[in-house]
């Protein structure tokens, strides 16, 4: 394959097909080479003024270059080490140092990239993102797997450079733990946010196993530093067993105001009545989306590190997602895809699925007006 030529020595190079993000996140020195297959294409914006028209990054075609070649970046967009110029950025974060039973979300990120490779740029909502914001995939956060405080500190600070730049991260992860740190990073930029939360557990437990960080804690340490709006959060999904007694059930969610949908609220039902409710509920404020992708049912997303029986369909998924469109999103991630637990590769296809869903509904994308045959 190919490779990238860099004009900082700082910046590591390809690995099997993955981009380590380095520290320099802030320099813009990158140079693609000429071959699409490496670089992606481009493509002049329709939206700006010819003053300030640019071209825009759009993810290579499978019509013009194999699906199963190409650069390994998600839906084979153009890498960029740094956030400069761009509207939105695809980073990767290959943790599983959080997690408290079956690991392998480190793998997470690579697997969604590969699956992405599917995907094209249009979508049948009509939403054309890469005729309207500037994007590109930008690798994946450096880490250190010895030392879980020492990686959520690491990530703050690779995303506080990221938010600062204006660009609005989607991430591809990795274990719920990674969510923590992002919102401490957001809160620099805009705030607190609001939540739109689909998991099939709710993360707020104090601890687990006497740790104060873990998967199952980042909303609780969020709530606790003013990262979030208590009043504009809102947890759909929950499910499944749990080590409270039923008269403790949800206490923590009571106490901070927290809206909580559980999964049985969501059987055989569309999404979208409650999805308009979502949109009343987070007003004009910053929201930031966080997907679990064991929120959804296990028959149908089995590469995840604690699945729950009876979660949501794909189809209610993307009703969440799409539903989101009209929100002031700040950012979005996609966590807790195992692929050692999915060797077909589905779980991984989802995920890829939705963050390009996440992509369509960012502030700012173009919408074409879509005829209804039937």
């Amino acid at each position: 394959m190919s490779s990238i030529c860099f004009r900082s020595a700082s910046v590591k190079v390809e690995m099997f097909g993955v981009f380590i993000l380095r520290e320099s996140l802030k320099r813009s020195s990158f140079v693609r080479q000429a071959h699409p297959a490496v670089r992606g294409t481009t493509r002049r914006s329709f939206a700006c003024s010819s003053s300030s028209r640019r071209q825009l990054n759009e993810p290579l075609s499978g019509a013009k270059f194999p699906r199963v070649g190409g650069i390994s970046t998600m839906m084979r967009l153009p890498h960029q080490t740094d956030t400069i110029g761009l509207d939105a950025c695809y980073v990767g974060v290959p943790l599983d140092i959080g997690t408290s039973y079956r690991s392998g979300t480190r793998l997470g990120p690579r697997q969604i990239r590969y699956e992405s490779f599917v995907l094209g740029p249009c979508n049948y909502t009509g939403a054309a993102p890469f005729e309207s914001l500037q994007v590109a995939d930008i690798g994946d956060v450096t880490l250190n797997l010895y030392d879980l405080k020492k990686s959520v500190e690491m990530i703050r600070e690779q995303y506080a450079t990221i938010v600062a730049n204006g660009c609005k991260p989607l991430t591809l992860g990795g274990d719920h733990t990674l969510t923590y740190p992002i919102l401490q990073a957001i809160k620099e930029k805009y705030g607190p946010v609001g939540l739109v939360h689909i998991d099939a557990h709710d993360d707020v437990a104090d601890t687990m196993l006497g740790e104060k960080v873990t998967h199952g804690t980042p909303f609780r340490r969020a709530a606790e530093e003013g990262c979030l709006d208590p009043k504009r959060v809102i947890q759909i999904g929950l499910r499944g067993s749990n080590y409270s007694p039923p008269n403790d059930l949800y206490e923590y969610q009571k106490e901070m105001g927290f809206q909580v949908v559980p999964a049985h609220r969501c059987w055989h039902k569309s999404m979208e009545p409650l999805m308009e409710k979502v949109r009343n509920m987070m007003g004009d404020g910053p929201v930031y989306l966080s997907f679990d992708i064991d929120s959804i049912d296990p028959g149908l997303a089995p590469g995840t590190g604690t699945p729950e029986i009876a979660g949501l369909t794909t189809v209610q998924a993307l009703e969440i997602v799409r539903g989101c469109k009209g929100l002031n999103l700040v950012g979005a991630d996609l966590v807790e895809v195992s692929p050692p637990y999915d060797p077909m590769g589905t779980t991984a296809l989802i995920g890829a699925n939705l963050l390009f869903e996440m992509l369509c509904v960012l502030p700012g994308v173009k919408y074409y007006e879509m005829e209804d045959f039937i």
